[in-house]
């Protein structure tokens, strides 16, 4: 599938997975993707980490859930948790919240390409102290490390598909806004 492809098959899974495993090969190449992301005067301020122990997906998915997320991800095979780190760029400028994002849909895309799904799921995890501490404790993620999101990965038990869209000339012009 190439890049365009995958843009237009990608969209937020909240189903059930099927029970298959992701292989690490296919993880590494997820986790590539999100580290070839661009990163604000190259801090490189994001990092990975993939989950393929199921007892470790469930119970990050559980603390995710027990937060408010509405989907499936307990059943996902495999996750990715997204970290960062509050580095100045220059100045007093940061560019974290650029980088980690750049970072998750480059997963995602990769993610699509490779046949699997997700969901970006970030409200629930930053939204509370408490989660954010309960994931880094658990995988034992140090303090200077912000835990940011997670994304589940897996084969999905029944195919979804993108949400419709706006019309393109309700939301993109050439050369100068257009009042519709």
């Amino acid at each position: 599938m190439n890049t365009l492809e995958a843009i237009s098959k990608r969209y937020s899974f909240r189903g059930s997975y099927k029970n298959t495993p992701v292989p690490r090969e296919d993880l590494k190449k997820i986790l590539q993707a999100g580290l070839a992301a661009p990163s604000g005067c190259n801090k490189q301020t994001t990092s990975l980490i993939a989950l393929d122990e199921p007892e470790l997906v469930k119970s990050v998915s559980k603390i995710v859930k027990a937060n408010g997320f509405r989907g499936e991800s307990e059943g996902a095979p495999a996750g990715i948790c997204i970290l960062t780190q509050k580095i100045p760029a220059y100045e007093d400028k940061y560019f974290y919240t650029q980088d980690y994002s750049a970072a998750i849909q480059n997963i995602l895309l990769a993610i699509t390409a490779l046949g699997y799904a997700s969901c970006w799921i970030e409200g629930q995890v930053t939204c509370s102290a408490e989660t954010q501490e309960q994931i880094a404790k658990l995988l034992n993620i140090p303090a200077d490390y912000i835990v940011v999101g997670y994304l589940p990965v897996g084969i999905p038990e029944t195919e979804g598909k993108r949400p419709d869209y706006k019309l393109f000339n309700e939301r993109a012009w050439f050369n100068k806004f257009v009042k519709n």
